[in-house]
């Protein structure tokens, strides 16, 4: 059995034995745990899908209010022609046809996310296996692939986040900071659970949250009321 620290301990005794937090209860709850940096605060969903099923797999993304804390590094893979409109935006790196060589050959990667112009996927097949392995292949179903770079950039950048589910069938998002107000934090957290119910795959049967839990990254669960999820038929 692993050793507990006392200050994880100290933080999971807060914690009522079970007990089905609101989500502002929850909130209140994880920003008084003891925590020696400002750690991110983190919504767990564990759902009613079955993972191995193609037509049931959960794929979405989701505007946070207030962003996630976390500076992203976007790399947009665009033609020489919207290159400046690119920089504009606030893409950090460019993708031009030489970076794409140099991923390739290194398969480095030092960006969050990617985005990319319809155009530019062709050019981007020779390294989909190195991108795809860290979930970073631009794709139309996560919007990060499209005509208006512009558009892409500046949503990722006032905190739009994609999500997908795990080889478990769970999701995992990072809401925010432990720094947040608590308005801000129930806000996101309240804009991912809405998010995951509407990217619900049709295929998936009975109940389709079944349990949500709020942290800290190093700290205990916090359950989430069950009636915050969305139950099915």
């Amino acid at each position: 059995m692993s050793h507990l620290s006392k200050r994880y301990q100290a933080a999971r005794a807060k914690v009522i034995p079970a007990k089905m937090y609101t989500v502002s209860e929850a909130v209140t709850l994880v920003q008084a745990m003891p925590v020696q940096f400002d750690a991110s605060v983190e919504l767990h969903a564990c759902l009613g899908i079955d993972p191995k099923k193609s037509d049931q797999i959960l794929r979405g993304t989701v505007q946070l209010p207030h962003g996630t804390g976390k500076i992203k590094r976007v790399i947009a893979f665009v033609s020489p022609a919207q290159e400046v409109a690119a920089k504009a935006a606030g893409a950090d790196i460019v993708g031009t046809a030489e970076v794409i060589a140099q991923i390739k050959k290194t398969e480095q990667i030092n960006f969050d996310v990617a985005v990319a112009t319809p155009d530019m996927m062709k050019g981007l097949a020779s390294v989909a296996r190195i991108l795809g392995q860290k979930g970073l292949m631009p794709n139309p179903r996560t919007d990060t692939v499209g005509a208006d770079v512009t558009k892409m950039i500046t949503a990722i950048k006032a905190g739009k986040v994609n999500f997908k589910n795990d080889d478990t069938g769970n999701v995992h998002l990072a809401v925010g900071k432990v720094s947040f107000t608590a308005e801000q934090l129930v806000s996101n957290i309240t804009a991912a659970i809405d998010a995951l119910k509407r990217a619900r795959p049709a295929a998936a049967k009975g109940t389709f949250i079944k349990r949500l839990v709020v942290c800290t990254t190093m700290g205990p669960a916090i359950p989430v009321a069950s009636t915050t999820a969305d139950h099915g038929k």
